[in-house]
């Protein structure tokens, strides 16, 4: 027992020994013991006294907005015995000491951001502050005004305040002026943004709060009122947000957007490039952990940095984004950064990706260990078992892939089919179809995201009624215009004589006689004749005949003409409603028998009957966008049979099929109407048939030949019309 008490005491007094040395090494070997001020025209001019001679300027780095300069002093302690202390010197406004262990910090608050420069004197540190050239007070102000006043001395009006919801979900504010001339001022001020309307005034029904919370916009409320000769508006944002502020002629219009955090950039926001306040900075051989916690104070971060992050660095920046900096500082040293919530730990990057590698491993193991939990689901929309399927990774029913041939009536989930397995390893997945539970069995983690994953897809789908209008026009002209000419010879002919005649210039034998005792007769025997009738079996007929007693001859002449036009129109409407995303077909028309001939055993015919669609259909898939208009992949056939052109085979008549297919992808309003295609065909021919020479003779030719005219035009447009239906089957 003495011995265990010895050597206890004597562990106590190394404890106490080595706490002592510590203690004594933490002593600052250095002090600020005076700080003097005097103004040399527009430069200001510091003296800091020391207990003992620096080795070397201090490091320091400025800031823009608020100004200010900060130098650090390793080693150094405050012997003034205050941290505070009122120039008013120039723009040097105050000075604040801060000590921290054995460093300390001296802050100059400055009236406008100025130049720096450091000089060592024996044991005193001279810092003359001299203004910035380049930066005037006019470049200051754009900052902050938006618009200058062009029309000096006139008043402004506000006609109008409008807010609405943009297409990405952020608040608009549209401003409607009197003038382009109006100055306007925008600022953040706290968590609201003020616009100041200068020398405006605002008539009374405009002055009130609006709220638009409703909306779901980052924008919770906008309150626009006459503030003296201007008209300021406050709008109220929520979370975390960005603005963006633009004019076009008499509009001025703000758009307030939402800003998603991402947990790899230091400061948040959409905007490329850096965005963090701008610093000046002298940092020469300067320790790096001191750099970034610098840096993490001047950006109001929560920084955790590491013990292994060691090393020096050398730094010589003018205005540049305190964020830009800290990157600059990452690609020198192989630095990486970690963020959660408002909170960043700065690490090297094998160390981070070793914590993370491990954090998996260890969550990993936790899973397969961790004790499984029973919960379950009432599904109002979708199948439990087809949800089941999807948790387990297997292609819902009626899909590709999927032993099941019952199709999924109402969702289309073939956009889930690639997705992998949602359950753990050991969890699993049981439905009841008669209830539609679905019963989940897994850990508790993934319970969480399943119900996420549930609350997503159980939702009603919206039904679309798509209408196809297939308008089919025919218009037809034909003219046939002939001729018949003919000389007829009244002349006795004798029994039993025999002879030729010419008839439509074909060379016939004449008509032959047996002896009889029956008296001659007169036999008409066309000679020369011409026959180039029309082709036409209906028609009107201009006959012309002329006579002559003297010569007993007739020179019949005539004419004939027909004309024909016609317009033929045929109209099919088919109608399908289907939900969203889910591919519909409607068809209606018949199928066409055809006949085919093969030889069969002994010679004899066999024949085989097959059937061929002839059908109008339509084939949609219709995506409701959230604009509310409707993106379709439409398929639109119409055939049918031509019963003119049919082949016999066998007694039987093969008719060939005409159809006309459209095939496309359109977006259109709901209730508005489309043409998604059409086709135009014209089919033209022309016959003339003539006595060769003759027919070429000018004008007279005409008495013979025959010409024939046909003009056929087709055309087909198709027409498609979608209507958004409500929950109660009525149209949007």
């Amino acid at each position: 027992m003495k011995f265990y008490n010895y050597v206890l005491a004597t562990a106590l007094l190394c404890v106490a020994a080595t706490s002592f040395v510590r203690a004594e090494s933490t002593v600052p070997a250095n002090a600020i013991e005076s700080v003097n001020v005097a103004q040399q025209g527009n430069e200001v001019a510091l003296r800091i006294d020391f207990k003992e001679p620096l080795a070397s300027p201090p490091p320091g780095f400025s800031v823009a907005n608020p100004a200010k300069i900060a130098l650090d002093f390793q080693s150094t302690a405050n012997g003034l015995g205050k941290n505070s202390q009122v120039f008013n010197q120039g723009d040097l406004r105050s000075m604040n000491v801060v000590q921290v262990g054995d460093r300390t910090r001296v802050v100059l608050n400055l009236v406008r951001n100025m130049n720096y420069k450091t000089r060592l004197d024996g044991k005193a540190l001279y810092v003359t502050l001299s203004p910035i050239e380049r930066l005037t007070d006019s470049a200051a102000q754009h900052t902050t005004r938006f618009a200058e006043e062009s029309l000096v001395g006139s008043r402004h009006a506000v006609n109008d305040v409008v807010f609405r919801r943009g297409k990405d979900g952020e608040g608009r504010i549209v401003v409607d002026l009197s003038d382009s001339g109006t100055g306007i001022d925008i600022r953040q001020q706290g968590a609201n943004l003020i616009v100041d309307f200068m020398k405006a005034t605002v008539p009374d029904r405009l002055r009130r709060k609006l709220d638009v919370t409703d909306f779901a916009t980052p924008v919770m409320s906008v309150e626009t009122k006459a503030f003296g000769d201007n008209v300021r508006m406050i709008i109220s944002p929520k979370g975390l947000w960005e603005h963006n502020a633009y004019q076009s002629d008499n509009q001025f219009i703000v758009e307030v957007k939402r800003v998603i955090e991402d947990p790899n950039k230091l400061v948040q926001g959409s905007k490329v490039g850096y965005q963090g306040p701008r610093v000046s900075i002298n940092y020469q051989n300067g320790d790096v952990r001191a750099l970034l916690r610098l840096m993490a104070e001047e950006l109001g971060l929560n920084a955790v940095i590491s013990e292994t992050v060691t090393g020096t660095t050398t730094l010589v920046l003018k205005d540049v984004p305190a964020d830009q900096v800290i990157d600059i500082i990452f690609q020198q040293k192989g630095l990486d950064m970690r963020k959660k919530g408002n909170i960043i730990m700065i690490a090297p990057r094998d160390e981070i990706a070793t914590r993370e590698k491990l954090e998996f491993e260890s969550k990993q193991q936790i899973s397969e260990l961790e004790p499984l939990k029973l919960e379950q689901f009432q599904m109002n929309y979708q199948k439990a078992a087809d949800v089941a399927r999807l948790l387990a990774g297997l292609p819902p029913a009626g899909t590709a892939g999927s032993a099941a041939a019952a199709p999924v009536p109402g969702v289309n989930m073939a956009a889930t089919i690639a997705a992998q397995r949602i359950l753990s390893k050991r969890g699993s997945a049981v439905a009841d179809p008669m209830s539609n539970i679905l019963f989940v069995n897994d850990i508790p983690s993934k319970l969480e995201e399943i119900r996420s994953f549930i609350a997503a897809i159980d939702i009603g789908a919206r039904q679309v009624l798509i209408e196809a209008r297939v308008v089919e026009a025919n218009d037809s002209f034909n003219r046939d215009l002939g001729v018949k000419l003919g000389f007829i010879n009244s002349q006795a002919s004798q029994l039993g004589g025999s002879g030729v005649y010419l008839a439509g210039g074909k060379m016939t034998p004449a008509v032959t006689t047996t002896t009889s005792t029956t008296p001659a007769t007169l036999i008409q025997n066309p000679m020369l004749g011409v026959n180039l009738p029309t082709t036409a079996t209906s028609g009107g007929t201009l006959a012309l005949s002329l006579f002559n007693a003297s010569v007993s001859r007739i020179l019949q002449l005539e004419l004939t003409a027909l004309e024909k036009d016609g317009v033929g129109k045929i109209i099919s409407s088919p109608r399908v409603i289907t939900a969203n995303n889910v591919k519909a077909k409607i068809e209606d028309g018949t199928e066409i028998p055809y006949v085919t001939i093969q030889s069969g055993s002994g010679g004899a015919p066999t024949y085989t009957v097959n059937f061929k669609p002839a059908k109008l259909s339509l084939e949609a898939t219709p995506q409701i966008t959230p604009e509310g208009t409707v993106r379709m992949i439409l398929v639109v056939k119409k055939e049918e049979p031509d019963w003119e052109r049919a082949i016999e085979v066998g007694g039987f008549r093969n008719p060939p099929i005409k159809s006309s297919i459209v095939e496309t992808s359109v977006v259109v309003e709901n209730g508005g109407t489309v043409v998604i295609g059409g086709v135009f065909v014209t089919k033209s021919s022309d016959t003339v048939s003539k006595i060769p020479m003759l027919g070429d003779i000018p004008v007279l030719g005409w008495l013979f030949k025959t010409k024939s005219e046909a003009i056929d035009r087709r055309e087909l447009l198709i027409f498609i019309t979608p209507r958004l239906m409500s929950d109660k089957m009525r149209f949007d």
